[in-house]
This record gives C-alpha cells, sequence and structure tokens, in this order.
C-alpha cells in the first residue's frame, strides 16, 4: 500500500501548500479524489498487505484544517469587506458638509481665505505670514491675539497692494507674549467637502483641491440653507 500513501500524502501537500485562491478552487476536487482513492484501497486492500488506516485518518485530519483554514480566510475576508463599505458609506457622508479640520492651507477665492486661530494666552504680537504653492510670501500682516480662538479673513491683497489671484495659500503664524516669550498658535481651516477619498490608508476630504485627513477634522456642520 506504500503507492496509496504517497498518493494520498501528494494529494493533501497540493492542498495545505498551493496558493489560497488555487486552493479555495481545488479542495473540493482534491478531497473527493482522496476520498475515492480511500474507497478504492479499502474495497481492493490485500489481506497479507492490510492499509495503514492511521496514515489516512492523519490525511482526513489535515484535509479537514486546511478547509476550515479557507473557510477562516473567507470569513475574515467578508469582515473586511462589510468594514470597507462602512467606511466609505461613513465618508460619503461629509460630502456637502462644512468642515473644520487642523491645516494652515486653504483657498482664496473672491471672498478671500479664511483661518480661524488659536493662542493657548493673550498674544503682544502675532506675526502672520501668507505663502502661495510656489512657497512665495505674498503677504503679511502684523497684531496682537486674544486667548482663545478667533477668525482671521485674508482679503487677497498683496505686500505690494495687488489682488492675488484665486488659489490655495498657506497661513504660517509666530507670536510672543508681553513678557517676549514664545507662543504657539494653532491654525484650522473651514470649507465645504466636495469629495472623499478612501482608497489610501487614510480617509481624504477633498475641499476644492486641498486634501484633508479625515483625522484632522475637529467639527461638522450643515451649510446654512441646506
Amino acid at each position: 500500500m506504500a503507492t496509496a500513501a504517497a498518493a494520498v500524502n501528494s494529494i493533501a501537500r497540493s492542498a495545505a501548500t498551493s496558493g489560497e485562491a488555487k486552493s479555495r478552487n481545488s479542495i473540493a476536487n482534491n478531497f473527493d479524489s482522496f476520498l475515492l482513492l480511500l474507497t478504492t484501497q479499502l474495497k481492493n486492500q490485500s489481506p497479507l498487505d492490510p492499509l495503514d488506516t492511521n496514515q489516512f485518518t492523519q490525511q482526513l485530519v489535515q484535509f479537514a484544517s486546511v478547509e476550515q483554514q479557507l473557510r477562516t480566510n473567507d470569513t475574515l475576508k467578508a469582515l473586511l469587506t462589510n468594514a470597507q463599505t462602512s467606511t466609505v458609506s461613513n465618508a460619503a457622508s461629509f460630502v456637502g458638509l462644512q468642515v473644520t479640520a487642523d491645516g494652515a492651507s486653504t483657498r482664496l477665492t473672491d471672498e478671500g481665505a479664511s483661518w480661524t486661530l488659536t493662542a493657548p494666552k493673550a498674544v503682544a504680537r502675532a506675526t502672520l505670514t501668507i505663502k502661495d504653492t510656489e512657497g512665495n510670501v505674498v503677504a503679511t500682516s502684523l497684531r496682537p491675539l486674544a486667548a482663545g480662538s478667533q477668525a482671521f479673513t485674508w482679503d487677497g491683497r498683496t505686500s505690494t497692494g495687488q489682488k492675488a489671484p484665486a488659489g490655495d495659500y498657506t497661513i504660517t503664524v509666530t507670536g510672543v507674549d508681553a513678557g517676549g516669550a514664545s507662543v504657539s498658535i494653532k491654525t484650522e481651516i473651514q470649507g465645504r467637502v466636495d469629495s472623499v477619498d478612501v482608497s489610501g490608508s487614510e480617509t481624504i476630504l477633498a475641499i476644492g483641491k486641498l486634501r484633508v485627513p479625515l483625522a484632522n477634522v475637529k467639527a461638522v456642520s450643515r451649510p446654512v440653507g441646506q
């Protein structure tokens, strides 16, 4: 019965070591072949050379283990698919809503460009520097800031008094208190979500051409009249 045992071992190894997709498609055929071989050998075994049933039992256990693993993988994939579907659905619900998020870049429109500046304490002198997408400084502003959050809107006028073209601009804010000590100032942006991207490892909200990670969102509201 050595030949039969070798054949069974070959079938089991094929099911256990082949690629997952290939195994999933062939496991049933392999198992059927194994059962057919087993019953054939049982029917035709020689009394002088009986079949080693222990070895066949081990192969049965091996096949069962492989089949269970494939079923577990299918279950996990189904759960992952459901989770991804839920992520897409949740992300899509942001489209059309107004969000406030950590960030320094926003879009200049005819109405200007706005940021929310938050200082942990009063700032005696804050320097606001606005740059274009090439990193060029287009405008600066010096002003005091109160403790807490306050809105700042840039009218789009450059340091030379010209109107800056529409586009994305980034603000940098540094400040000192009355004693001259540096104060860290946080910047936030606001905008209406146009689309979402869930193709990467994190969900990205698109506000015009700006890309904002969902993790940076601090508040969500529905635009007035919507």
